[in-house]
């Protein structure tokens, strides 16, 4: 039997994305956004409200994309929950942030993987936007590749949000190969 929960979405894994920009006076900022995701193997999608990153995304057309993992899920949150409007999240996290050298945006050196975007197209203003940007680079620690030179998920433990508990939880384990284990219904 099944039971009404209403209207609220329950789509589940949420990625955490940590969004880094640039404010007027190259001040770096983050935050933490689970509405998002790769929209295209090229482009991120997101959508966030009225945000100091996002006023920073609309004036300087750049951001970084850095998914959160279990090693960063203090910072992580931290950048949920405190506001670039009133404090410098950049200072009182004890990250280190370098400029990309790709796009007008910063790199958080202690997240393993980030990728370096510009933006496409922006629907809304600096109270409010569904953005998309052009993945133009994506840096990611050696210690996360495979043999092959992908990122293993295993190595890299990547946070997702569960929305209905409130909670991060960790990507990692496999249970089976994409695109072949259906292979025998066909």
């Amino acid at each position: 039997m099944k039971k009404s929960l209403g209207n609220t979405g329950e789509l589940f894994p949420q990625s955490v994305f940590i969004i880094a920009s640039y404010g007027e006076d190259d001040t770096p900022n983050a935050m933490n956004a689970a509405w998002a995701g790769e929209c295209t193997r090229h482009e991120i999608c997101f959508n966030i409200g009225d945000h100091k990153t996002t006023e920073n995304i609309v004036k300087r057309g750049a951001f970084t994309v850095a998914p959160a993992d279990a090693a960063n899920v203090v910072t992580a949150d931290y950048f949920g929950i405190a506001t670039g409007k009133r404090v410098n999240k950049a200072e009182k996290s004890g990250l280190t942030f370098t400029r990309s050298e790709h796009v007008d945006a910063p790199v958080i050196e202690e997240y393993p993987l980030t990728m370096e975007c510009k933006v496409s197209e922006i629907d809304g203003d600096e109270h409010g936007a569904r953005i998309v940007g052009k993945i133009v680079n994506v840096l990611v620690d050696e210690n996360i590749l495979d043999a092959n030179g992908k990122v293993d998920f295993g190595k890299f433990k990547p946070l997702v949000y569960d929305a209905s508990h409130m909670t991060y939880r960790v990507v990692g384990e496999e249970v089976g190969g994409a695109w072949n284990i259906g292979k025998p219904l066909v």
